[in-house]
């Protein structure tokens, strides 16, 4: 199923390209775990852990840099609604098994066989607008002037843009290190962030009514955003990026369902991969799976050695940063659609585009799937 894991370890490449790659995708990662850690309740160490386990085995079972980011829908619902973690787990785990049973059943096949090519390149055009505009959002939401203002991160963008051709300087490496600076200026004095005894793992058993909250409330609105965005159109960026080690959906959707399924338990958050992810990691040097193993055992060492601690220093990276490796992410995952060049082709994805825009990623994929039936689109 998976691609021969030998080969991948003896193709990983360490370097500072690679680690750089690796830091692409924290721009999704670091606000949604900060934000489920203060909303909810969740162990930031706890999530950061079993987090980067699963980057290690990503990166090593599929020799790409294949991110792994937080399920949105449930994120979102879980922020919003205020769900308890014995809902957000039941969330991840049905999730686990609802993935393990479309990639063993064989339906997830099926199901990539039905989405029109132009509604998949309009998934990751959509998609990846959001995550630009939502980098925006962050950087105009701070202060122009301040040290972790939007004018430092205009700043950053500008240079990021006019090395773009260099490829061998790890431009994200450099933004992440200043938004680390930027960082430790701005903690209040006397804070205390190094607290290495202070993780406690839990099994958590949700109970009949939290099976059902999270089943209604998470897992249902999260399946169509997995199967289109974290299966199909992130195999499908894989075949543009490394025509020669593109991952099958089944893989990918069984990878999917395990993590979810083997971590739930401990209080992780629930977890799936994503075409934005790949993106960003790719347009910031990443090309093998060391990427991710690096960036996994990064999010162990400040997991296991800072403990709760980890809050504090995540709560402080300035949000006008991770906005700016939004940004380039987002460019990164729609370029793929400057391939749909058919004038029926082109229609299809300008109105899966405006569905996603307009209300979210299941409605742009319903909008383009009637497009394409009543265009008669192959």
């Amino acid at each position: 199923m998976f691609v021969n894991i030998a080969t991948n370890i003896r193709e990983m490449r360490f370097s500072l390209m690679e680690f750089s790659g690796g830091l692409g995708d924290l721009g999704t990662f670091i606000p949604l775990a900060v934000a489920m850690s203060l909303a909810n309740g969740m162990d930031i160490a706890v999530v950061l852990i079993f987090a980067g386990i699963a980057n290690i085995l990503t990166g090593v079972l599929f020799g790409l840099p294949v991110p792994v980011q937080p399920m949105k829908a449930i994120a979102a619902v879980a922020i919003a609604e205020q769900l308890g973690t014995g809902e957000i787990a039941a969330a991840g785990l049905l999730m686990g098994v609802l993935m393990i049973t479309l990639s063993a059943t064989g339906a997830v096949e099926k199901i990539k066989n039905i989405v029109p090519v132009a509604v998949v390149r309009g998934i990751q055009l959509g998609v990846g607008l959001k995550l630009a505009i939502k980098g925006v959002e962050f950087i105009a939401g701070a202060d122009w002037l301040a040290l972790d203002g939007a004018l430092i991160a205009i700043i950053l963008g500008v240079i990021t843009l006019a090395l773009m051709r260099a490829k061998q300087i790890p431009t994200a490496l450099g933004i992440f290190a200043v938004g680390i600076a930027i960082m430790f200026i701005n903690l209040p004095s006397g804070t205390t962030f190094f607290q290495p005894g202070s993780l406690e793992l839990q099994f958590i058993i949700p109970t009949l009514t939290e099976w059902r909250q999270g089943f209604l409330r998470g897992a249902l609105p999260q399946l169509s955003l997995t199967l289109l965005n974290s299966v199909i159109a992130v195999c499908a960026l894989s075949g543009d990026l490394f025509p020669n080690k593109r991952i099958s959906t089944k893989s990918m959707a069984t990878s999917v369902g395990a993590m979810n399924l083997l971590f739930c338990w401990f209080g992780a958050m629930p977890m799936c991969h994503g075409s934005g992810g790949l993106a960003g990691q790719y347009h910031f040097g990443a090309r093998t799976g060391g990427s991710v193993v690096m960036l996994g055992i990064g999010k162990l060492i400040v997991g296991i050695s800072l403990g709760v601690g980890a809050m504090t220093l995540l709560q402080y990276y300035p949000l006008s940063i991770l906005g700016t490796l939004l940004v380039f992410a987002g460019i990164e995952l729609s370029k793929p659609a400057m391939s749909v060049t058919d004038k029926r082709g082109f229609t299809v994805l300008l109105l899966t585009v405006v569905g996603i825009l307009a209300l979210n990623t299941f409605a742009g994929v319903i909008m383009g799937l009637v497009t394409a039936t009543l265009l008669k689109e192959r």
